[in-house]
């Protein structure tokens, strides 16, 4: 931003698109969400501290996915 008024680029600077450091549905996203079951759809909420990709759909044993 020159002159600290605001004009500055477009989507927060930085080349930032105004989402966060790492997007939206990567890793890293965050706490909250649902993780999803690519074969047979089942979704289970997200916690903190265990990614998607690490747990299994509570119906057929499928690595999860994030929603």
């Amino acid at each position: 931003m020159p002159r600290g008024d605001g004009t500055g680029p477009p989507g927060g600077g930085r080349g930032g698109g105004g989402r966060g450091r790492m997007g939206g549905t990567r890793p890293g996203a965050g706490p909250a969400g649902e993780c999803v079951c690519p074969k047979c759809g089942a979704t289970v909420s997200h916690g903190a501290g265990q990614p998607c990709y690490q747990m299994t759909c509570p119906k057929c044993g499928t690595k999860m996915i994030r929603k």
